[in-house]
């Protein structure tokens, strides 16, 4: 009994109803790199229905999975609560996005964890003289990812070791939990200044999320096995196994071998690289990342059994062509590979509904809620969202 859930991080397919509060309306994401690369084709996708979720098609023929889009209900537009979501956990509280770290916060976990920050701007006027000051000084840096409920303290390996750096990062993490803060992230650098680079051994810090569908699915003895930054973004609660992988070909190279070796569990991965295309605004990164996914897509799914489950989705949106470099609030696709069941499923309220999918197909004890099954396991049928 296996079942794999892929995660196309930023894939949005058209702004959700409630984009205009976040400032959104009109960002649709693969909608507008489809229209400035036209010649993108994304044939294995388009096979499990993909095509048809754009198009609005409702009696497809020759599609070989259920299809579908999905509406995010939980508050804001970040990974960690879509990724939630999906896991049976709907946030009403917004996690809060800083431009600055509140001084406060950086005051009492310097004085906690016996350190000085260097506070990066993010400017590019001071990034030189900043690393040089790190270099000689040895004081970590401190800044914020921008558009994320996240924050990096960085140490280059010669002048802090990682054990420091990531005893740091853990009292910060305390810290950082009364200003609604969802990540801490500890990043060694390696190189010369000022040219550092990220060094291996990046280590998150997420806020723990409350219980899961992973939780019931581990304790009952099955495999979770989370790539990529899944089991960062659940504080591995529920993560039988975590994959640490750095961009989408680490990602499914993992998923390869994991899925190859796993006979009963769950496969839950996570593809980066989409969502730093977004950042970047880099349309035409995009459409190569989604290229290089559908072809092996099209390798993968002969190994994907009659009785395998397997889900793709996205956890937001991040419009390539939109203003300016934050994720959108939009609709993400929602296809489902299983025992040939074909047809169209809706539009789904809240990404829980994939939770209470799988909390079915691995016949759970009790049912999860909230979130309603798209397929039944008894049937093989797919079912209308309520």
């Amino acid at each position: 009994m296996r079942s794999i859930l892929i995660v196309l991080d930023s894939l949005g397919i058209g702004a959700a109803p409630d984009a205009d509060r976040y400032g959104d309306w009109g960002a649709d994401t693969l909608g507008h790199v489809f229209a400035q690369q036209p010649e993108l084709a994304l044939p294995a996708l388009f096979s499990l229905g993909l095509g048809e979720v754009l198009a609005g098609n409702r009696n497809a023929h020759g599609i070989r999975a259920a299809y579908g889009r999905v509406r995010p209900a939980s508050a804001g537009k970040d990974s960690m609560s879509g990724h939630w979501e999906m896991a049976g956990v709907i946030s009403k509280h917004l996690f809060a996005i800083h431009e600055k770290l509140p001084v406060q916060m950086l005051e009492a976990i310097e004085t906690a964890a016996r350190v000085r920050f260097l506070v990066s701007d993010g400017a590019a006027d001071n990034g030189t003289d900043l690393w040089a000051t790190h270099a000689s000084s040895a004081d970590p840096v401190v800044r914020v990812l921008p558009g994320e409920s996240a924050f990096e303290i960085l140490a280059h390996e010669t002048v802090m070791p990682r054990w420091r750096l990531y005893e740091i990062a853990r009292t910060a993490r305390r810290h950082a939990d009364a200003h609604g803060i969802a990540r801490v992230i500890a990043q060694p650098l390696t190189g010369k200044s000022p040219a550092f680079r990220n060094a291996p051994g990046r280590h998150e810090y997420p806020v723990v999320p409350p219980r899961t569908v992973l939780n019931e699915i581990a304790e009952t003895g099955l495999l979770v096995e989370g790539i990529g930054k899944v089991p960062d973004l659940f504080a591995r609660s529920g993560v039988t196994h975590p994959h640490p992988a750095a961009d989408n070909a680490g990602a499914l190279a993992l998923i390869d071998h994991t899925w190859e070796n796993l006979h009963d569990g769950l496969v839950f991965a996570n593809l980066p690289d989409f969502d730093r295309m977004g950042h970047a605004r880099n349309v035409p990164g995009y459409a190569a990342a989604l290229t290089d996914f559908d072809l092996w897509l099209a390798n993968f799914l002969p190994k994907v059994n009659r009785d395998d489950l397997l889900i793709i989705t996205a956890d937001h949106g991040n419009d390539p062509a939109f203003r300016g470099n934050d994720h959108t609030r939009e609709e993400v696709p929602l296809l489902a590979h299983y025992d040939g069941v074909t047809g169209p499923l809706g539009t789904r309220d809240t990404l829980a509904d994939i939770a209470a999918t799988l909390s079915g197909f691995f016949n759970l004890k009790t049912p999860w809620t909230p979130g309603h099954p798209f397929l039944n396991f008894k049937s093989a049928k797919p079912r209308r969202p309520r």
